[in-house]
């Protein structure tokens, strides 16, 4: 039986998130920098004859019916004809509702790992043509590089030469309750005009520039985000929200001592990473 295992699925953080507007159809446009970090699920692929597609979990973390995973591969059953199946083995570490792209990964390294499984070839832009019918962050993942995004996520671009990220580790903090996107993109609160930037506007200052304009509104309705900020100010990190979920983080200068989190909070030092790892699974 044919196998991939331990196929890593990364995170990412928004290193700003800002609302330059909004078109007719309701969409937000956004400008960001999307970055990779080395907080990941893995996944663990077998092949099945009989064209099913099952799953099973194997962190403890408990996964919904239907989750971006199984979408992802009947997605690319149903693109490609293929009647293979595969038996999917979920290793969870990436929290939900934190803003850090842990659905739209692991519908990304499945595209990735099936293509290969299957012996499909598909090249990288035929996945990513799959892949944003799942999710506006999928094709982020596909293309695997640090990257400028903008319009309503689907203008990227990778950031590299001079504008590469320098490496640097993040403390990530995740606190027990989190957030749902739809719920701060519908209020009336959400600043929709910020001015509109450039790479070279960031690339002068990479970790200190811009903010996110979701976290006014996130703190209002989730009170455990400013509650997270307050404790990594409180432990000299100047944080701030990751896309629009719960989750904060802030670059670390520092060994800091991690104490007077509450329990149920998920704390983590994590680095970033220059290329996805499975960066060279699809041709271009």
């Amino acid at each position: 039986m044919r196998s991939l295992h331990d196929v890593p699925a990364p995170a990412k953080l928004n290193l700003f998130l800002h609302i330059t507007g909004r078109r007719a159809d309701g969409y937000h446009l956004i400008e960001s920098v999307f970055m990779l970090i080395d907080w990941q699920d893995r996944l663990h692929f077998d092949l099945r004859a009989d064209g099913r597609i099952t799953r099973e979990d194997l962190s403890g973390m408990r996964l919904p019916d239907d989750d971006l995973i199984t979408r992802a591969a009947r997605a690319l059953q149903a693109a490609t004809g293929c009647r293979a199946g595969a038996h999917i083995g979920v290793e969870k570490s990436i929290p939900a509702q934190a803003g850090m792209g842990g659905g739209s990964s692991d519908a990304a390294s499945t595209l990735l790992a099936l293509n290969r499984l299957w012996k499909l070839d598909l090249p990288r832009p035929a996945l990513e043509a799959i892949g944003v019918q799942l999710g506006a962050d999928v094709p982020f993942f596909l293309r695997g590089r640090n990257a400028w995004v903008e319009g309503i996520g689907d203008i990227i671009t990778p950031l590299e030469g001079s504008q590469q990220l320098p490496p640097q580790r993040f403390l990530v903090l995740k606190p027990g309750a989190g957030l749902e996107t739809k719920s701060i993109f519908s209020s009336a609160a959400l600043k929709r005009d910020s001015e509109r930037a450039t790479i070279l506007d960031f690339a002068a200052m990479h970790y200190d520039y811009g903010q996110n304009n979701l976290q006014p509104v996130a703190q209002t309705l989730c009170p455990d985000v400013k509650k997270a900020l307050d404790w990594l100010e409180a432990h000299g990190l100047h944080g701030r929200m990751t896309g629009s979920g719960s989750a904060v983080f802030a670059p670390m200068t520092q060994t800091i001592e991690m104490t007077g989190a509450p329990s149920d909070w998920m704390i983590k030092v994590c680095h970033n990473l220059d290329v996805h790892p499975l960066q060279g699974w699809a041709r271009d």
